[in-house]
């Protein structure tokens, strides 16, 4: 089948994955555009993962401030070089992170960073729902493992729907590893602060 040159150009701007790679994935994808951005996605996290032990000391330090200054952000992106860290697409993806952090006001970078007292505690708001709604106590457990995932999607960063997705499916960390595989270095959220005034 064969390609033509504004699709590789139009999965390249979506994606920003080389020409070549971009035009393999459409070859395997027989032309169809999603499906050649999945496969990218799934190549570009194999890549990410291959790099998750390499150290992240170089970065920057993103700020944002929404609504006329009742919301502000600080947010720390690691990387591993320099030379990455001064590139526009990592120093936008620092920006857009640091917005989406004030528009969604995660608690944690990650699940495992919420408190356990925090997570214990809506464990057994979960389980009085659950006793409440009458459900049979054999699929109980499934049930409140179900909220608990869904708590862990809204309240940590990396799993939140990130805001600025159109299709609302790409999370922040899904994001994270599509510039990662792009400029070919391992990211990571080191920390954030969120301040609401009043708050």
């Amino acid at each position: 089948m064969a390609i033509s040159a504004s699709d590789v150009k139009e999965l390249r701007e979506r994606t920003g994955a080389g020409m070549m790679e971009c035009k393999r994935a459409l070859e395997e994808a027989k032309g169809e555009m999603e499906t050649a951005i999945d496969i990218l996605r799934a190549k570009g996290a194999a890549k990410a993962a291959k790099r998750a032990d390499r150290e992240t000391r170089e970065g920057a330090i993103g700020s944002y401030i929404h609504m006329g200054g009742k919301i502000g952000v600080l947010v720390e992106l690691n990387c591993e070089t320099d030379f990455v860290a001064r590139t526009e697409d990592f120093r936008g993806l620092v920006k857009d992170i640091a917005m989406h952090i004030a528009a969604a006001n995660p608690l944690a970078v990650a699940p495992e960073d919420i408190p356990a007292e925090l997570v214990e505690r809506e464990r057994a708001v979960f389980v009085e729902q659950v006793k409440n709604e009458g459900k049979p106590e054999k699929i109980w457990d499934k049930i409140i493992e179900g909220k608990l995932r869904k708590f862990y999607q809204d309240n940590a960063l990396v799993d939140q729907i990130y805001v600025k997705d159109p299709e609302g499916k790409q999370t922040v960390g899904q994001l994270i590893t599509q510039v990662s595989a792009k400029t070919g270095e391992r990211m990571q959220i080191r920390r954030f602060v969120r301040f609401a005034l009043g708050e």
